[in-house]
């Protein structure tokens, strides 16, 4: 299903392309791999904004001056008046507002952020971009954290729904499979008060364990031997 032939932006361009048009305000969530021109351009014709990482290295023009954001950062770290604390699940941060232009696209908000106790410290570092300038800072911190469920929804179907490990070829089987990946995460998810697939997969796990465990039982005490269940399950 992945054709190497396209680079990875020109793949997810096509998918912009092909989604229908927002029927309200949506965002696309992304790292820093794919905020580029091309991209965000594709995603905002159909209605969806642009949140995501946005690499240090990036030329932003604060006052005028062009310079990447490390640079910049460097600049600023030195006064804690130009930054505000933000905190975002509990956590707190230092964060100066950006709002101008980018390479590739105009108008945009840049947030430049150091966790509270690491200003100016290189390591400590971030920086993200929303094209919505008119998302608060703290809308769109909130917004970016979210990008965290979407990654623990592949680190789970990889680990637990063989997601990364299967070996069929046919792009209909391909696509059979993602659904029924999609259908067991899903059931796992409806498997708890709260919506929790790691909570919901153990508890079936245990149930399945459980009823094997019976069916043994109750083969055995009716008289089954061990080959007459081996041929069962070979």
């Amino acid at each position: 299903m992945y054709d190497k032939s396209k680079s990875k932006i020109e793949l997810v361009k096509e998918i912009a392309e092909e989604l229908p048009v927002a029927p309200n305000i949506s965002y696309l969530l992304c790292d820093s791999w794919y905020v580029c021109g091309k991209l965000m351009e594709a995603f905002i014709s159909k209605g969806f904004y642009t949140v995501g990482a946005l690499k240090t290295n990036r030329i932003i023009y604060p006052f005028g001056v062009k310079m990447n954001i490390r640079e910049f950062a460097k600049k600023i770290s030195k006064d804690d008046s130009l930054f505000c604390i933000v905190t975002v699940k509990g956590r707190k941060y230092h964060i100066f507002r950006y709002e101008g232009n980018i390479n590739g696209v105009e108008n945009v908000v840049v947030l430049i952020s150091y966790p509270v106790g690491a200003l100016g410290k290189e390591k400590g570092l971030r920086a993200f971009i929303s094209t919505n300038a008119a998302l608060s800072t703290e809308e769109i911190l909130e917004l970016y954290v979210k990008i965290w469920d979407i990654e623990v929804f592949f680190r789970d179907s990889k680990s637990k729904l063989a997601l990364d490990k299967y070996q069929i070829r046919s792009s209909k089987a391909i696509r059979r499979f993602w659904l029924i990946a999609s259908l067991a995460h899903l059931i796992a998810c409806s498997a708890t008060d709260d919506f929790n697939f790691s909570k919901g997969y153990k508890i079936i796990k245990n149930k399945i364990y459980m009823e094997q465990i019976d069916f043994i039982f109750e083969f055995a005490k009716n008289g089954g031997d061990k080959s007459a269940l081996l041929s069962m399950v070979a």
